[in-house]
């Protein structure tokens, strides 16, 4: 399952340095001037404290993690709903399974705010209003369209044409009062309907504050604390990181990190904790599959059937499907492998409407 989620930012607003603090990337920092340039992309391991267990139980000749992609775009300007997106800017904004805001919350004399302040809740309110628009123009442009194409349909088509113009001057509606199309309560269908749109303010949102080291403690507390009460909504998740600390860290070999981090008192880095929630936020959950050749993690939706989750694997599985033996994870490692938890009965079979769990180990019985 391909997992993208893209950073923006506004100018100034340390959304490379972040980048690279995610991804171990060494990309310039100067920023993107250009609304077409390239943007940056790394592909990512989640950190996941149980896949490593499950490696030292099976002593596997590979081990692979879940993976997501970060894609650090060029800096979303103040006012860049007059002129509009660029189509290649748009479309990676669009087709993102996520956006992450990288919001200032450093202050630096050599690098000054455009807005002259550091203000980090006017930023993420400023963001909020680019997207909206942005979204905005998108609607206004379709319900031109249908309202000229409606007097000349019949029938079925017409009908169908009337539905998509009603749900999208609801949400027209609820981004003039400030609500994002995510808060916007939608049918299985309406769904299906605006999927091809792409919209921005209906992407789970991470809003990431970018910190400056003298900010650790009480006062990362304390914004973050302000930040949730204010903006927290569905699909919408606050974190913080020393986008600089993090960055010169991702840089270390491991022994100089391991070092680094207990000079600071840091048990993780925190990139694993945001890469965590990135995950978390777009409703994704890890199966693992196990054994001497390989141990692997598997991404699949919150909700996903077993014959789903055997899909993931492979098609031929999910085509001929029997059933699947499944174990808990806290259940494997506390009866100490796969031979114990069937003998303790803790090892059971499920048919394909069962619904797979976070940490699930599964072994897919099928037939082809």
């Amino acid at each position: 399952m391909a997992v993208q989620l893209v950073l923006i930012g506004l100018p100034q607003s340390g959304k490379t340095t972040v980048f690279n603090a995610l991804t171990g990337a060494d990309a310039p920092t100067g920023g993107f001037s250009d609304l077409e340039s390239e943007p940056n992309l790394a592909t990512v391991k989640v950190p996941d404290p149980r896949l490593d267990v499950l490696t030292r139980m099976f002593n596997p000749r590979r081990t692979v993690p879940a993976e997501v992609q970060y894609y650090d775009v060029a800096g979303l300007a103040k006012g860049i709903h007059e002129r509009g997106l660029s189509g290649r800017l748009l479309s990676y904004l669009s087709q993102a399974s996520a956006l992450v805001h990288v919001v200032r919350a450093f202050d630096d004399p050599a690098v000054p705010h455009p807005e002259g302040s550091v203000d980090p809740l006017r930023d993420i309110e400023t963001m909020n209003m680019e997207l909206a628009f942005a979204d905005l123009a998108v609607i206004e442009k379709r319900l031109q369209r249908i309202a000229s194409m409606i007097p000349k349909l019949r029938g079925s088509e017409r009908e169908a044409h009337e539905r998509e113009q009603a749900v999208l001057q609801r949400l027209h509606q609820a981004l003039t009062d400030g609500t994002p199309i995510r808060a916007v309560p939608l049918e299985p269908d309406e769904e299906k309907l605006l999927r091809g749109f792409g919209f921005l303010t209906a992407k789970p949102l991470l809003i990431l504050l970018n910190l400056g080291e003298e900010q650790l403690g009480a006062a990362a507390e304390a914004l973050l604390s302000a930040t949730v009460e204010r903006f927290s909504g569905p699909h919408v998740a606050v974190d913080a990181l020393p986008g600089k600390l993090e960055a010169e860290l991702a840089q270390l070999s491991p022994e100089e990190a391991e070092q680094f981090m207990s000079e600071l008192g840091i048990r993780e880095p925190g990139r694993n904790r945001v890469i965590r929630t990135s995950y978390a936020l777009l409703g994704l959950i890890s199966f693992f599959t196990v054994g001497e050749d390989e141990v692997r993690a598997w991404t699949i939706r919150r909700g996903m059937t077993a014959v789903e989750a055997a899909g993931a694997i492979h098609s031929d599985l999910q085509q001929g499907f029997i059933r699947a033996e499944v174990v808990s994870y806290d259940d494997l490692v506390a009866t100490g492998g796969l031979a114990e938890a069937r003998r303790a009965g803790l090892l059971r079979l499920e048919g394909k409407h069962y619904v797979v769990q976070d940490g699930d180990i599964l072994h897919i019985l099928f037939n082809v």
